[in-house]
């Protein structure tokens, strides 16, 4: 049976609301050519669910030269900025979940990893339909840390334990569930209802 309403919804974005990984691996894999790095699996947790910082940072670590960190977070962002620009998918259910948020009136909050520039190519896609927006930019320590997860919950006058949080990455997750929230992982057959999202809360 279905228990009281959450406090609030925090969604991760990449993955969990669009459809924005794959665009975000091709962009990483362009920008690591150039750096004479050759993107495998190995390198999924560094890549998928991480702030731009932390990628550059990665790729660094393989390149074969130095390079400045910040041109390599800068070519990052153009290129994914490149790659949402033709297209990009929302999630099945996104849509109709916000919806139903709105509808309830419970708070929500978009919690990425992405810097603001790329949540604004994406938010109008989804309808705007949230109270609060915390970037990469917006806390020290990005995911897999808590601190996004805690920064959301704050600006919504939320205690993170009466907060669910809708993830897809291991890093997401784990900053998700660090932070007190209840989590429920999105798989690529989308996201669940309000009534489902109920039944955790």
């Amino acid at each position: 049976m279905p228990s009281e309403v959450p406090a609030a919804v925090l969604f991760d974005l990449d993955g969990t609301l669009v459809d924005t990984e794959p665009h975000w691996w091709r962009a990483t894999a362009t920008v690591a050519r150039g750096l004479g790095v050759d993107l495998g699996p190995d390198d999924e947790p560094d890549v998928l669910g991480r702030t731009v910082e932390h990628t550059a940072a990665h790729l660094l670590s393989r390149a074969p030269r130095d390079h400045d960190a910040g041109d390599t977070g800068d070519a990052l962002t153009r290129a994914f900025a490149g790659e949402l620009a033709h297209s990009f998918d929302v999630m099945p259910g996104a849509t109709p979940l916000l919806r139903e948020l709105t509808a309830a009136r419970i708070p929500t909050a978009l919690v990425t990893a992405s810097p603001r520039s790329i949540a604004a190519l994406v938010l109008p896609r989804l309808g705007h339909r949230f109270d609060e927006v915390v970037a990469a930019e917006d806390t020290r320590r990005g995911k897999p840390h808590p601190d996004p997860y805690l920064e959301a919950a704050r600006r919504l006058g939320a205690h993170p334990s009466r907060c669910v949080a809708l993830e897809d990455s291991p890093a997401g997750v784990t900053a998700a569930s660090t932070a007190g929230c209840h989590v429920v992982v999105v798989t690529r057959t989308g996201l669940p209802t309000l009534r489902e999202i109920r039944s955790i809360a």
